[in-house]
This record gives structure tokens, C-alpha cells and sequence, in this order.
């Protein structure tokens, strides 16, 4: 017996694109994921050959603007998309999504030009991302108020100096989007601006790729800017606003984040049933044993609270309501929930699940990371109880009207 939620974006036309996109995903990336871990020019042709194949499904930058060369897909409906794409770490990859919560944000705070001069590469592909450089190695980067790269405005030019680490996907962007103080005598949220710089500008550095967890594949990279200087129509959005372009970014981007950890999830889930329906041991089979149940339920019922609370968040996004509590209760529990049904289904794989044998291993390395990226689960509970604390404030499960007093 399969059950329907009816949620905003939940068409016909999305229900058929799901099933396509599953089938691409199962059939196409995950087998290939192993040769995209490779890297080098077997990687480039992979991938090459996996984006002709989404595009002649018609599965090609399903949610970027029309009028940008995407298929124009609205919000809620790529949300149920993602989840699928998310099955794969290299989906997005393949199906040209990487780029989309950048366009989101390029699309809202980039001039005519800079949208002219980098939009269409991020929507064609033609580079995985203008990298992001917010997070410094000597700052905590829970409090993105520290920052110390500064950018000092020299007749026409910016004047750039400082370093970023853990911005991903510098080492193949022709771009950094670099947050740097512009104004320090303002407000502590008003000092900071974002500026663009090509990573052909001389004094530009890329310092290292950083291996975390003993791996190289996300791409982190550390950078150095030694006298940077960029023309000053290289700010991006206003002056002093760095940290509502970045908010105008992370949050769609979140919402992403969390259904692709559903895919993740499902996948992993749907692994740990295989495996605990044909191992046979003490007896009988894994699935016939309570603890292994235990975990199956456990598991199930993760991923449910997980989707529902993520439909929640998205649809207060998409409606443009105050989508802070939403969003940070998702991106904590939702890591919690993430790392719990991946670690699981590992215990039932026994050692095999830790080898490379299964993708399993790798993915609990990535659930790790997703309790730092994007606001570390300290902050977000702090966010979530700074808030709801407030005498007045309404709760996430309140009813029109109905506040918590």
C-alpha cells in the first residue's frame, strides 16, 4: 500500500519528473559515482556524458528561470525534485542543480552586467559555481562578524587582502564571491560588503585544496589575497549589505540541503532493508531480529519527520513568511536524522558497511560535515530558542493566531 501528501508543487508534471529523475539517478549516476571519485579527464567525460543524457530527458536545469536559460520550475515544486536528485552526492552535478540557490541570488542582488557576464555559465554548466569565500581560518566561522579580510576602496579599485578557507570549488571557479570589511566604523552587520574577484587577478592564491576526513573530493579550498584589486563594480549588491546577500543565498539553500539529505536517507534506508532481508545469521535472517526491526522502524520514522518538517520550512519560504525557526529546526535535527539512519544502516552492514564496497561509508562522512555547513547545530538552536523564548512569539505547530504565552 503506497499513501500520497498532497504539498504545494506536488503537480502531475512534478510527480513524472520524479519518476524520470529516479530512474536517472539509479540507473545513470549512482553506477558512475565511482568514476566521478576518480577524477582527472574520466571524471570531465562522465560527467560530460551524464549532463547530455539529463538534457535529453529533459531533466536539464529543471529550476532555474526560464528567462535564464532553465526550465523555470517554481520553488516548491524543485523542492520535490531535490529529494530525488539527492540520492546521489553527484546528482546536482548531473542535472545542472549545483548552481541554482547562486542563481537565486546572483538573479536578485547582481547588476545587469555581472548577471550578463556570469549567469549563463552557472545555468549552462560551464563551471560548477562562483565559489564563495565567507569562512576564515583564523576566525570562528559560527560568527561570521569576525571576518578579518578587508577591502579598501583605492580610486576605482578594490583593494583586497586577507584569506578564506572552505570555499568550495574555488580550484575550478572563475570566481571567488569574497565577503570583506568595507566599513568598520559602521555597525557590526553593516561592515561587511560582498565583492566578486576572477581567480586570474593577480595576487590571488589558491593556497591548497583541503583534505578532510583523509579526502580531497569536496573541493575545499584555502585561499590567500595579497593587494587584490578589483574594479569597484565588482560589489555585489549593496555596500555594507554582505550579510543579507548571504541570507538571500543560504536560505533557499538550505531547504535544498535538507531534501537532498532525504535522498540520501532513502537511499541508505533502502541498502540497510536489502542487506537485513538476505543476511542470514545466528539462525535466521537479519530482519527477523528485534534490534534490526528496531532500526528499520527507527529509521522510517526519521525520514518521515524529516520530509514533513522540510515541506513545512519550504512552504514558509515560498510564501515569504519569517522562515528563521522553520529553517534552523530542519537544519539541526534534520543532521541528527541524516547521521542516525546512515549509521544504522552501516551496523547492519557490519564491516562491509565501513569499506568502500557501498557507498555508505562516504555518505556518513558527508552527514558529518552537514552539522557545520551552513551555520554549525549550536547556532541554530540558537536561533530557534533566542526566538521562541519571546513572550508572544508564535510556535512552529501554532495555529493562526495562537502564539506561545
Amino acid at each position: 500500500m503506497t499513501t500520497t501528501f498532497a504539498s504545494p508543487g506536488l503537480t502531475d508534471r512534478v510527480r513524472e519528473l520524479r519518476g524520470t529523475m529516479l530512474d536517472f539517478i539509479d540507473n545513470e549516476v549512482c553506477p558512475a559515482e565511482h568514476l566521478i571519485d576518480a577524477g582527472g579527464e574520466q571524471r570531465a567525460k562522465v560527467v560530460a556524458e551524464l549532463r547530455a543524457e539529463a538534457q535529453r530527458r529533459g531533466l536539464w536545469a529543471l529550476g532555474h528561470p526560464v528567462a535564464l536559460g532553465g526550465q523555470g520550475l517554481s520553488f516548491m515544486e524543485f523542492v520535490h525534485l531535490n529529494e530525488i536528485i539527492g540520492r546521489s552526492e553527484h546528482g546536482m552535478l548531473a542535472v545542472g542543480s549545483m548552481t541554482q540557490h547562486d542563481t537565486i541570488m546572483w538573479d536578485r542582488y547582481g547588476t545587469e552586467a555581472q548577471k550578463e557576464r556570469w549567469l549563463t555559465g552557472l545555468v549552462n554548466g560551464d563551471y560548477p559555481w562562483i565559489a564563495i569565500g565567507l569562512t576564515e581560518p583564523d576566525a570562528a566561522g559560527s560568527d561570521p562578524t569576525q571576518m578579518q579580510t578587508t577591502a579598501v576602496l583605492d580610486g576605482d579599485e578594490w583593494v583586497i587582502n586577507g584569506a578564506k578557507w572552505f570555499t568550495s570549488w574555488a580550484n575550478l571557479a572563475p570566481a571567488v564571491l569574497v565577503w570583506a570589511k568595507t566599513d568598520p566604523d559602521a555597525p557590526p552587520h553593516r561592515q561587511f560588503s560582498a565583492i566578486i574577484v576572477p581567480t586570474d587577478t593577480p595576487g590571488y592564491e589558491l593556497v591548497r585544496v583541503i583534505r578532510t576526513m583523509g579526502h580531497e573530493g569536496g573541493n575545499h579550498c584555502e585561499l590567500r589575497f595579497t593587494d587584490v584589486r578589483v574594479p569597484k563594480e565588482n560589489l555585489f549588491g549593496p555596500r555594507g549589505n554582505a550579510f543579507a546577500v548571504a541570507q538571500g543565498r543560504l536560505g533557499p539553500g538550505r531547504i535544498f540541503h535538507c531534501m537532498r539529505w532525504l535522498g540520501q536517507m532513502q537511499r541508505a534506508f533502502e541498502l540497510m532493508c536489502e542487506r537485513a532481508r538476505t543476511r542470514y545469521a545466528h539462525g535466521s535472517y537479519l530482519h527477523e531480529k528485534g534490534e534490526i526491526r528496531r532500526y528499520i522502524a527507527e529509521s522510517a520514522a526519521d525520514i518521515q519527520a524529516h520530509r514533513l518538517m522540510t515541506l513545512e520550512a519550504a512552504r514558509v519560504v515560498d510564501q515569504g513568511g519569517d522562515d528563521r525557526v522553520a529553517i534552523s529546526l530542519i537544519k539541526f535535527r534534520g543532521a541528527e536524522y541524516l547521521h542516525n539512519v546512515i549509521d544504522r544502516a552501516i551496523q547492519v552492514y557490519g564491516a562491509m558497511g565501513v569499506t568502500e564496497d557501498t557507498p555508505l561509508a562516504k555518505m556518513y562522512r558527508d552527514a558529518r560535515y552537514a552539522r557545520l555547513y551552513d551555520g554549525p547545530d549550536e547556532v541554530h538552536r540558537m536561533v530557534v530558542a533566542r526566538r521562541l523564548v519571546q513572550p508572544g512569539a508564535a510556535a512552529p505547530w501554532s495555529f493562526e493566531g495562537v502564539s506561545n504565552v
